[in-house]
């Protein structure tokens, strides 16, 4: 789209200042709402300045087109977010924050509005507290007796199969938070959904511990 022929430049690139104010991304979020922006718009606000030739908006839309959408941006780590022009460590650090806030929003919001009573509740909750992680990671969802969520706690790291996550202490932290109900939750960062033999047998094993605890 061309803009004002009259306008600044810098760089070869107009500032976003020199904008009609009912295009710059700012002034139209606080006017319409987030939900208006594009993707390239949202980007361009946290970003706040563009680079030499590229106003935040340009470089936004090029960073988008780099990392091929948003999602593969938000979760790039420190040195492939860095390694694009304008990104620095600073700007990782601050989108972290910003996720991590976000997170926990919703996880306080669940704890103290919401019962999870379907499958794709649970899997929304599930994929934004386990989105993130590069590694494997088993996890638990510690609810009380109107489904609601009391906590959400990861109590093992690194390769998780049957010998390496002890039931006893799954239980031990249930008992802990006074859980009426749990969910079991474990990530494969390769993508790969379908359940390994190992997965298959940690989940009977824990089936049989947790039924012991009920009883």
């Amino acid at each position: 789209m061309h803009r004002n022929s009259g306008a600044q430049s810098h760089g070869g690139a107009m500032s976003i200042r020199s904008w009609p104010a009912a295009e710059r991304p700012r002034e139209r979020l606080l006017e319409l709402g987030a939900g208006s922006l594009s993707d390239a718009e949202l980007l361009a606000i946290f970003l706040r300045t563009g680079v030499a030739g590229k106003s935040a908006v340009d470089l936004a839309r090029h960073l988008l087109n780099q990392f091929d959408g948003l999602r593969s941006l938000l979760d790039a780590d420190l040195s492939t977010f860095t390694s694009q022009l304008g990104l620095g460590p600073a700007k990782f650090a601050q989108l972290q924050a910003v996720m991590e806030m976000a997170r926990r929003h919703m996880a306080e919001s669940l704890r103290r509005d919401s019962a999870l009573e379907n499958p794709t509740q649970v899997r929304n909750y599930l994929k934004a507290q386990l989105r993130h992680e590069q590694h494997e990671v088993f996890a638990c969802l510690f609810l009380d007796n109107k489904h609601r969520v009391m906590t959400f706690e990861i109590l093992f790291r690194g390769t998780i199969n049957a010998s390496y996550v002890h039931p006893r202490q799954v239980v031990k932290r249930a008992m802990a938070h006074n859980a009426a109900s749990l969910i079991l939750c474990h990530n494969h960062p390769s993508g790969i959904t379908t359940p390994s033999r190992s997965d298959i047998d940690l989940t009977k094993r824990l089936k049989e511990a947790l039924m012991c605890w009920t009883t």
